[in-house]
């Protein structure tokens, strides 16, 4: 037991993993360890000492919201195993989910120069490296064939950097369409299509199916303490725009403790206002790789069920945190997610539920539907819906004997659906390489890797890259 103030606390250890050092990404020995309601992640370096780290705060209890996962390995692996995980990443035989999305990060331009940056976007000491420069139209398309390869086609994200600053992203979006990709999200800080309406009707036009928006709060200090400068104004002219053309977007808020914690009801709320264009929000804690002012403390961070007691309580049970659930397809700690429908009077009815231990305790999600469901939800909810008036399913249930509310309800449920997610990027503290290995967020590598998202950006504690920009294989 330790001593906590002067309340004696009991130290329970739940299971074992293997993790990193932060220090010089060796692979050692990790365990999750709890104590009372709070889980830590505790390891010990031989050279570099004791490291431990929050990963879970409150209820939901952790123990809940685990669930037992059927393994699906990737159809064709690109890479052999050698030195084992974290260091095989391409993806080898041993990871244990096949993709869902892929990143493709077409540009490593940025007109931006964000203080938190997974990519490390815009840095000049690494203008010369190949990961910071575009991809050429044949490198794209070399890598849309070996998506296929691979078991694709997979949701595709066009990533950067900044990937507006290409004047031929409608072309990439063009080329990949016809090699048989259906689903394109486009991850943008908003600023070009803010102001230029031409290039957002020439991405429409390619096959655009969402907008993924960087929108980290209501407020323009917010704007200007993680991103640098004002944007609340731009921000919403992307809304704006994007509702009149009838292109979905998804508000996408990096979450920093003290920093935007506070306004995570002021933007679900922007959000349901701006339906049904804008089709949901999807928070991401903040994770320390890539580009952050300081070493991490505790208090620097947020965990899942921290966003989804704040969800609740700044919403006062608008948004109800008893439909946020864990995922069908990676793994539970990475991430959470909730359906709901809007009703004309704004209110919001929950289609899903999370059940407890009692949900999940009995079936094994089976990783690669868990895969296929989640790239059929994205794509089919994230984009703007046919409008149900011109639906001839919807025109069938108009027509037939009146149902009272559950008419309406029925008609909202195609139109109004509104999603509420999050997603918990691990870092050099937090990496579990349980989790690693279910990953199916994957980038798609300048050296012909498929890797992790964790993987790709991790960084030690001194900014050295395991995979980004450096494409040669790590020594265990």
């Amino acid at each position: 037991m330790i001593e906590i103030s002067t309340k004696t606390i009991t130290r329970s250890v739940l299971s074992q993993t293997k993790s990193v050092c932060p220090d010089c990404l060796a692979r050692i020995p990790a365990a999750r360890v709890q104590y009372e309601d709070d889980v830590y992640l505790e390891k010990t370096c031989p050279e570099h000492g004791d490291f431990r780290t929050i990963i879970w705060r409150g209820k939901p209890a952790f123990t809940s919201w685990a669930r037992p996962k059927t393994p699906t390995h990737p159809k064709n692996p690109f890479t052999s195993v050698q030195q084992g995980c974290p260091y095989d990443c391409g993806l080898c035989p041993e990871h244990q989910q096949q993709s869902c999305c892929v990143l493709l990060e077409v540009t490593q331009r940025c007109d931006l120069h964000c203080p938190v940056c997974f990519a490390d976007a815009g840095n000049a000491s690494i203008k010369t490296n190949l990961a910071s420069q575009d991809w050429s139209m044949d490198e794209i398309n070399t890598w849309y064939d070996r998506l296929l390869a691979a078991g694709g086609p997979f949701n595709i994200q066009l990533s950067g950097g900044e990937p507006c600053v290409r004047n031929d992203l409608p072309e990439i979006i063009r080329n990949g369409r016809s090699r048989g990709f259906t689903f394109f999200q486009l991850n943008t800080n908003g600023l070009r299509l803010a102001h230029d309406g031409n290039y957002l009707a020439a991405l429409q036009e390619a096959g655009l199916s969402t907008v993924f928006l960087q929108f980290d709060g209501t407020r323009d200090e917010i704007y200007k303490t993680i991103r640098g400068r004002a944007l609340f104004e731009q921000k919403m002219a992307v809304i704006k725009r994007c509702a009149e053309m009838g292109i979905g977007v998804v508000l996408v808020p990096t979450l920093v403790p003290g920093i935007n914690t506070d306004d995570i009801g002021n933007i679900l709320r922007l959000a349901l206002e701006h339906m049904p264009a804008v089709r949901g929000v999807h928070f991401q804690p903040v994770s320390y790789f890539g580009r952050y002012p300081q070493d991490p403390a505790n208090e620097a961070r947020i965990t899942i069920p921290e966003v989804i007691r704040a969800i609740e309580e700044q919403t006062a049970g608008l948004v109800p945190a008893f439909a946020l659930c864990p995922p069908g397809g990676e793994n539970a700690l990475c991430s959470f997610h909730g359906n709901y429908v809007q009703m004309p009077d704004g209110s919001l009815k929950a289609l899903t539920r999370h059940k407890g231990e009692a949900c999940c305790s009995h079936t094994p999600v089976e990783a690669a539907q868990g895969a296929a469901r989640s790239r059929e939800f994205v794509a089919e909810h994230w984009a703007v819906p046919v409008q149900a008036a011109t639906d001839t399913a919807s025109q069938a249930i108009l027509s037939g004997p009146s149902l009272g509310e559950w008419d309406v309800f029925l008609e909202r449920k195609r139109t109004h659906t509104f999603c509420v997610s999050g997603m918990a990027f691990q870092d050099a503290w937090t990496l579990d390489l349980d989790r690693l290995r279910d990953c199916y967020i994957h980038t798609a590598s300048p050296d012909g890797r498929l890797v992790p998202f964790c993987a790709y950006n991790l960084t030690d504690r001194h900014g050295h890259s395991l995979y980004r920009g450096n494409h040669e294989n790590q020594p265990a």
